[in-house]
This record gives structure tokens, sequence and C-alpha cells, in this order.
């Protein structure tokens, strides 16, 4: 079976120990597509990491209008897929962007059975041209995948009718992301961190609203970048709070886990805006496979990704998140048991293993299907 998996995610090395997963199976020949770049908005830029790239072909093609996530296409994506030939044409896309239409075109015109993936978990209707680029999609597509519940019900509401599944768009390798080889030791201070983009949408204001009430034993790390950055180390001066913050800027995916595990808790205080909600929250499940416990707000997919692997407190109630806070502080016990089940609710639901097999089981119902 002859599978080309397309995504602009596939710049970050962590990810690619999925396509070596995929790449593991019986009867797959696979070729993965990834950008040279990716230029995310309010972030900066990512290059290609090159990091976990056995077993399979990691091809990498320059876009046009890098950056713009529904307007953004690929160069040469129709002379590589004329040479790979797939059976399988899997788009790491939504259903309305003009790269998901671009691949599937091809695709269809080769014979490829073709699938694309969506993350969106708002309710938009789509004006021209990206409403018939969804139509066309959805005519044409084999299967349809969503990384959360609400993605796959606007999907049908939106009319696609073919097969459809809710499936991580990654999980994580439990070898890397791993709880540290010698247990950690309680010190003075306890460190809560957060890891991802410095936007304001990921609640990072009310996490330092929270902190202002907290002893002085507990220290804050913010590890990224984004827009929200020198925003973030003014609010910390003005609330007293410089000495207990650090900034640190973003790191190779692939140094993620260390970073992780010199923490005691892992926030992910996400507040739902009019065009975004939490759709997922990938570093929950790292922080959790390296045996960190984990707090999320009710911000979209989270309390579904945490599960009673961790706690949770109401989006924007910066007063519950305080408590919460100092709660898990006073509490080893409930730590320790909260990074006990975080870790065994990865190894059940989200490593790249598992996720490998039940991507390959939607590629064979694909062909199956024709």
């Amino acid at each position: 079976m002859r599978v080309v998996i397309i995504s602009k995610a596939h710049v970050v090395g962590a990810y690619q120990t999925k396509l070596e997963a995929l790449a593991a199976l019986p009867d797959l020949e696979l070729t993965a597509v990834a950008p040279s770049s990716w230029r995310e908005p309010g972030v900066g830029e990512t290059r290609l990491e090159r990091r976990f790239t056995k077993g399979y072909r990691l091809e990498a093609l320059p876009l046009v209008l890098n950056g713009r996530h529904h307007l953004f296409f690929w160069r040469g994506l129709a002379a590589l897929l004329r040479a790979a030939r797939p059976a399988v044409l899997h788009v790491d896309e939504e259903s309305f962007n003009f790269a998901t239409y671009q691949a599937i075109r091809l695709g269809v015109a080769l014979g490829a059975r073709c699938c694309f993936f969506n993350w969106a978990n708002i309710e938009r209707w789509y004006p021209l041209p990206f409403v018939f680029f969804e139509r066309y999609n959805f005519r044409h597509a084999s299967y349809a995948l969503a990384g959360n519940q609400e993605a796959a019900a606007i999907l049908r509401r939106h009319g696609f009718s073919g097969p459809l599944r809710v499936l991580p768009q990654f999980g994580v390798d439990p070898t890397l992301f791993k709880p540290a080889a010698v247990l950690h030791v309680k010190q003075d201070n306890f460190t809560v961190g957060y890891v991802g983009r410095l936007l304001a949408a990921k609640g990072l204001l009310d996490l330092l609203e929270a902190f202002a009430g907290l002893p002085d034993t507990a220290r804050l790390r913010l590890i990224g970048d984004g827009s929200l950055r020198s925003e973030l180390m003014t609010r910390a001066r003005g609330l007293g709070l410089g000495r207990r913050v650090e900034l640190v800027p973003q790191v190779a995916s692939t140094e993620v886990p260390e970073q992780l595990r010199q923490l005691d808790l892992l926030v992910l205080p996400s507040r739902t805006t009019p065009s975004w909600k939490e759709q997922f929250g990938r570093v929950l499940i790292e922080a959790m496979a390296c045996g960190v416990p984990v707090l999320g707000s009710s911000s979209g997919e989270i309390p579904n990704v945490i599960g009673d692997a961790g706690l949770i407190f109401p989006e924007g109630d910066v007063v519950a998140l305080r408590a919460t806070i100092g709660r898990l502080m006073d509490d080893e016990a409930l730590r320790r048991e909260l990074a006990r089940r975080g870790r065994e609710r990865v190894l059940a639901h989200y490593t790249q293993q598992a996720l490998a097999q039940q991507y390959a089981d939607v590629y064979r119902a694909m062909l199956d299907g024709a």
C-alpha cells in the first residue's frame, strides 16, 4: 500500500516519530511531504527538523504564501505525486483550505483514494472561494479525519456524508517523552510551567494574575515565543512577579521532554475567543507522558484530552486557577497520583505506535471502500 502524507506539521522533528511508526507497519510504503519551513503567524519561522526519518522518504517542498493558513499551496507537488503514484493520499489540512483542494485534485487525477484532517471546532460558514474548496473536497474525499469531537460534528453539519473518524493528529513517543530517570525531589521552589505559543488566547495573562496571590515559593516558567512576550514581561513586573517569572525562548521539539521534566506542574489555561478555542492541547499529553501532573482550563477539547488524569478549572476564572495551583502545591500525594494516571493514559491512548495502527486501519478501509 503506497501512502503519501502531506503535512506542514512534519517540520517538527518530534512529530516524525509517528511517520517512523507507520513506516514500520507491514505492507505500507510511505512518503511524507513537509515544507522547507513554516511561518506561524504571531510566532515565527520553523525550519524543517530532520530528526526521525527511518524507513520512509521525507520530501521537502517550498510553499507559496507561506504562513497563510487557508491560502498557501505547494510548489512542485504535482511532479512529486506523479512520481510517488500513491494508492492513498492523506492531506493533513482542513477541508476548506486551498492546499487541501490542490492536493485532492491532483490525487483524484492519479486515481488515489484521498482523505483530509479537520481541527476547526468553531462553527463557520465560509465565503467563496473556501466554500467551493470544501464542497469539492467533500465530494472527492474517501474519508474524513477530525482531531476532536466538535470538529467531527461540524463536518457532518456542513454536509460531509462519508466515513469519518476522530483521531489525534499526532501522539507521543513514550521513549522520548518519559519521566525523569531519577525521582524528582521536592525543592524549596515549586515550578509551574507552560510550553507553547505566547498568545492571549492561551490564557497566559490569567496565569500571571493567578500567580500574584500564590506563595513566593511558586515559580512560573513560560517556554515559547509569540506576540504576547513583551506584554507578559510588563505585566509580570507590574504585579511584582519579575523575579518569579522566567521566559524561555522556544526550544527544539526534541528538547521539550527535558524542559517538561523540570516542572512540578504543567498548566494550559486557554481561553475561548469568538474565532478560536483549544482544539486539543498537545503539550498536555507530552507532559503526562513525562510524569508531570497537568492542569487545564475547560476550553474546547482540553477536558476530553485530560480525562481523569489531571485537573480542570473554569476557563477565565483566575480565582479557581489560583486555588487549584495552591491545592496541588500543598498535596504531593495528589501530584504523584495524577502523574501516574497521566502516564498510563498516554500509554493507553496517545502513543505514536497506537495511532499509527489506527491510521493504517483507516487507509485500508479507504482502499476496501474503492
